[in-house]
Order: structure tokens, then sequence, then C-alpha cells
């Protein structure tokens, strides 16, 4: 692996890195050798967990989510079983 690990970043350096690996994922999909598609995908997944581990408490839009996007549409909201 290279990059300095997830828990070694600085939060400012996590959001960072993660910012640039989300703009870069369309390409690296669409153009990337398996290799690079991997490790891309491998370097997110840390970043991501870490981001989380360190953010329990976020804020969650409720438009982000299918029960609160249907609510604030006023679609009728199914409760699962």
């Amino acid at each position: 692996m290279t990059g300095v690990p997830a828990d070694q970043l600085t939060d400012e350096a996590l959001e960072r890195e993660l910012k640039h690996l989300h703009e870069t994922r369309h390409d690296t999909f669409l153009h990337g050798s398996e290799d690079a598609l991997q490790f891309h995908t491998t370097r997110t997944g840390e970043l991501e967990e870490d981001y989380l581990r360190r953010n329990p408490d976020r804020v969650i839009d409720a438009r982000r989510t299918r029960h609160g996007s249907r609510e604030l549409s006023g679609q009728d909201v199914v409760e699962p079983a």
C-alpha cells in the first residue's frame, strides 16, 4: 500500500485525500488497469472507514436516505416489516 496510513493523516489531509479519490473514481473505473482499480477501491475504503470512525456523530441529511427522501417529497412511506 502506498500513501500515508489513514490513521496517521490529519482530519484536513484525510478529507482532501477522500475528495481527490472521489473525483478520480469514474476515470479510474473506466480507464484504469485492474491493479489501479483495485488499489483505488482499497484506498478509498481505508480512508472512508477512518473518516467514519472519526466522525460517528456526523449529521445525516434525510434526503440521502430512501425513507427521508420519500417522506420529504410527500410520497407514501412504508415501514419495513
